[in-house]
């Protein structure tokens, strides 16, 4: 998966703003300009590394002599030990780059890392374990590619790739005195041709009722397994099934075997824990030029 650069510039450039716009005074007041080195982007834990090419940027944009070499590409499993990239060149360009450059590697290789373990434990059964729109704002590109590292797939990008009826909308729309089938009604009419269109239900009722009336997808949220297997089994065959709401890794596998094509689960992103990568300088690298 590539990541498009002048989007991901954009996003490095809001960050770098954020934390280097009034300088690195300490840096600047303490090291003087002339010290070269070299610093290595050091692994502490277990996980799947995500955005290395995205931490190299960084460094490029605070600097672009300084010389970066990332070792392990995005994808790979990591250990305590492991060597994701040297970094060489003026002292201060590194570190005003630190911050930043970790930031993004340590958060992208923990939400990969959040999602290899789903992967892993709905192995054997034709499912995807897609990601949701809880993401962190402004971050959406690279977290949803993270996920993508971590062998899950993606689900909605933005409120335009696909239509998803959910509880929300059927309120606005029953206070209109629409049904359920009515609102999805509706959504077939008149939503272009290259949508599909998924209903968000509660009940075995609602998705039937949404199969009824159309509907190309049934997300089945907060549904005990159980309940999602007898479901299914009612649903026609061109009508595709999603599990969302509640998933976690101690559930997930029961979730798979109750025959849905796509578990959702938002805390791929929304709660996973960053990977813990350091920086270090290497102090012999380090000398006056």
């Amino acid at each position: 998966m590539e990541l498009p650069e002048a989007e991901v510039d954009a996003i490095i450039e809001r960050a770098l703003t954020e934390d280097i716009s009034h300088g690195d005074v300490t840096s600047e007041l303490l090291i003087p300009p002339e010290l070269q080195g070299k610093a290595i982007m050091l692994v502490k834990a277990k996980g799947i590394l995500a955005g290395g090419a995205v931490a190299k940027r960084v460094f490029l944009k605070v600097d672009p002599s300084l010389k970066v070499e990332v070792l392990i590409p995005d994808g790979e499993r990591v250990q305590p030990g492991d060597i994701v990239a040297t970094i060489s060149g003026s002292v201060i360009s590194i570190l005003k780059a630190e911050r930043t450059a970790l930031n993004f590697l340590q958060r992208l290789s923990g939400i990969a890392s959040s999602t290899t373990p789903y992967v892993a434990r709905t192995k054997g059964f034709n499912i995807k374990i897609t990601d949701t729109r809880k993401t962190t704002p402004g971050l959406r590109l690279l977290e949803k590619y993270a996920v993508r590292m971590g062998g899950g797939e993606s689900h909605r990008f933005h409120l335009g790739d696909s239509i998803l009826i959910k509880d929300n909308h059927r309120v606005a729309l029953r206070a209109l005195g629409m049904s359920l089938k009515d609102i999805v009604v509706k959504a077939k009419q008149n939503a272009p041709k290259a949508l599909k269109v998924e209903v968000e239900v509660n009940t075995m009722q609602e998705a039937v009722d949404a199969a009824e009336a159309g509907a190309d997808i049934i997300m089945l949220d907060n549904i005990r397994p159980d309940e999602m297997r007898h479901i299914i089994g009612l649903m026609p065959s061109k009508v595709k099934t999603e599990a969302s709401g509640g998933i976690t890794l101690a559930n997930v596998r029961r979730v798979a075997m109750s025959g849905v094509n796509t578990i959702s689960v938002g805390a791929l992103t929304h709660s996973a824990k960053a990977l813990d990568i350091s920086l270090e300088l290497e102090p012999q690298t380090l000398k006056l030029i």
